[in-house]
């Protein structure tokens, strides 16, 4: 029987993060800033989360958009965060950093995966820009961290499945290998056949209307092309559809 089936979904919000448990998500990677890729949640976000979560919760720990080389400034503000999740009781945290030739930062990651301890380190998807992901995978296994978080170095999983299955098999059980981008019920079983790997990142979002009555339109508060009135969410229906398909796939 193949292992345990895991899908883990990423949330921007509180809201977000109690649907896809509803759906039955195994495990939240709760985010702020869904329009940076991903940066650290507020403590009080996590603090609240934290008490309506039952199943695993990690956070990512990222100071801002963009690119994965930070300053002394934005590190210290990492092993804040690190240590917020920690006593806040998380069950882990969420990270990468990469220097400025695109390698892994073994000494500031390491200095992050100190301060973790016993909590859960995943290295998130900086790991797909580096140069060399033979070479990071190792600088990885070496650190200490639980799982990598990969597109196979392309936009999109399904399309970097060929890289991820001879990292999950270079691994060799050292590391756990997690698929990640573009991840649905409708790719998961042809993306555990084409790479082997049992756990899946997904974020399951649908749009949900707001419930203003009173709306303002023409007047935009982030980008202009968003709709403040829309609000992105992970939907209890397409977390529900990929976890059936995944335990059809242990039968």
């Amino acid at each position: 029987m193949q292992k345990k089936m895991i899908v883990e979904v990423c949330v921007y919000s509180i809201e977000s993060a109690i649907a896809a448990q509803e759906g039955g998500a195994d495990r939240i990677e709760l985010c702020d800033n869904i329009y940076d890729g991903g940066t650290t949640p507020s403590v009080g976000t996590m603090e609240i989360a934290r008490k309506h979560l039952s199943i695993d919760f990690y956070a990512i720990i990222r100071p801002r958009g963009g690119d994965f080389l930070y300053t002394d400034a934005e590190f210290e503000v990492m092993k804040k965060d690190v240590l917020s999740a920690k006593r806040l009781g998380l069950d882990g945290v969420v990270f990468g950093i990469l220097t400025k030739d695109g390698k892994i930062d073994k000494e500031r990651c390491r200095e992050l995966v100190d301060l973790a301890g016993p909590l859960g380190k995943t290295f998130h998807r900086a790991f797909d820009l580096t140069q060399d992901p033979k070479k990071a995978l190792e600088d990885i296994i070496d650190l200490g961290m639980d799982r990598i978080l990969t597109s196979g170095q392309k936009a999109l999983a399904i399309d970097g499945a060929c890289l991820i299955k001879e990292l999950n098999e270079v691994a060799a059980n050292r590391i756990k290998i997690m698929a990640g981008s573009g991840v649905s019920s409708e790719n998961i079983e042809e993306l555990s056949a084409q790479t082997g790997v049992n756990e899946f990142h997904m974020s399951a979002r649908s749009p949900r209307r707001s419930n203003m009555e009173y709306q303002r339109r023409g007047i935009p508060i982030g980008h202009p092309s968003l709709d403040e009135y829309v609000i992105e969410m992970a939907d209890p229906e397409k977390v529900l559809s990929a976890k059936r398909m995944t335990e059809a796939l242990i039968r």
